[in-house]
This record gives structure tokens, C-alpha cells and sequence, in this order.
């Protein structure tokens, strides 16, 4: 079941973040990487900024949870997490797939540049890589990260708007998967 968040899922959602972006560590660069990944106050923060975070739920606990974020003319989504536990059952998608249904904004997505599954991820669900000199912009007018974070990260763009935001679709070359 998809539900949205209320106040008493805080500490499910902030364990949820903080477990899974985990995968992150030594693969995002190191002056990025702190722990917690996402501590209390910075999730509030979010929260507070107007990031509304919606849940799976899985035998009365939350498996997964997905956040969106309404900016200006488009949709964020933010902060999208599975349980380690729970990853490959297609509760990512699900997730995806309702956040996008609740908008008819532009729907972009931010992520680090080196965490190639979830590009891959976004890719599989209709996203595509937007230019470097785009993802800039992009990230500059519609989040507030550091100047080091938006050099790291890329930006997806739901393929059937990219000409209500300028964004000129950008077919990546094949990623290949990483070495094990």
C-alpha cells in the first residue's frame, strides 16, 4: 500500500534514508559522504522546505519512501529510498509511478553522478539525462545544494516535457555496470 507520510513515520523515514544510502559510501565522492547520510535535523529541514514524503508499506511498516517536491513550474523527486531488505521487488517504481501521476509539471529528478544504479533506475522509468550545461541550470534554479554537489550530480527529466523547462533530452551512452 502507498500512503502518504504523516509525522509519526519521521524516524521510519529518516532510518529508511540513512540505510539504504549506505550503497552511496565510497562510491559518491568522499568529501560528499557523511554520517548520518541524512541526520534528523537536515530531514526536517526538507520537510520543512516542502518535501512531502510518501511511503510503501509493507506489513504495517514502511518498506520505502519517495519524496515530491513542488518548485516553481516543475516537480522535484526527492529523496527516493528502499530498504536494503526490500530492494529489486519493484517498491522503487510503484513509488515513482504514483509521485508522477500527482503532478502535470515537469518532473526532474537529481541524483549523484557516480550512483549509476539509480540513473539506470530513472532511465528504465521514462527519465532521461538532461546536458551538463542544462543540469547546471537546472540545479541551480531549482534546488538549493552546494556548488560542490551540483559538480556531482546529474539531472533527469521525465521524457514527455522537456519543452515546457528548455530541456533538450540527452541519450547517454550505454552505462555499464559495475565491477563486482
Amino acid at each position: 500500500m502507498i500512503r502518504k507520510c504523516n509525522k509519526t513515520d519521521f524516524e521510519e523515514i529518516c532510518s529508511i534514508i540513512n540505510e539504504s544510502a549506505m550503497a552511496y559510501k565510497g562510491v559518491i565522492p568522499g568529501d560528499r559522504w557523511k554520517e548520518p547520510y541524512m541526520p534528523r535535523e537536515e530531514l526536517r529541514h526538507e520537510i520543512d522546505d516542502g518535501v512531502v514524503f510518501y511511503g510503501y508499506e509493507e506489513d504495517g511498516k514502511l518498506a520505502g519512501v519517495m519524496g515530491i517536491q513542488h518548485v516553481r513550474d516543475v516537480t522535484l523527486i526527492r529523496h527516493s529510498y528502499v530498504r536494503t531488505s526490500k530492494r529489486g521487488q519493484g517498491i522503487g517504481g510503484k513509488l515513482l509511478a504514483r509521485l508522477r501521476r500527482m503532478t502535470h509539471q515537469p518532473v526532474l529528478i537529481g541524483t549523484w553522478a557516480d550512483a549509476l544504479w539509480a540513473v539506470r533506475f530513472y532511465e528504465k522509468h521514462g527519465f532521461r539525462l538532461v546536458t551538463k550545461k542544462e543540469k547546471d541550470r537546472l540545479l541551480k534554479k531549482y534546488w538549493s545544494i552546494p556548488e560542490r554537489q551540483i559538480e556531482t550530480s546529474v539531472v533527469l527529466a521525465d521524457i514527455n516535457y522537456p519543452a515546457q523547462v528548455g530541456i533538450r533530452p540527452h541519450r547517454r551512452h550505454r552505462i555499464l555496470p559495475p565491477e563486482a
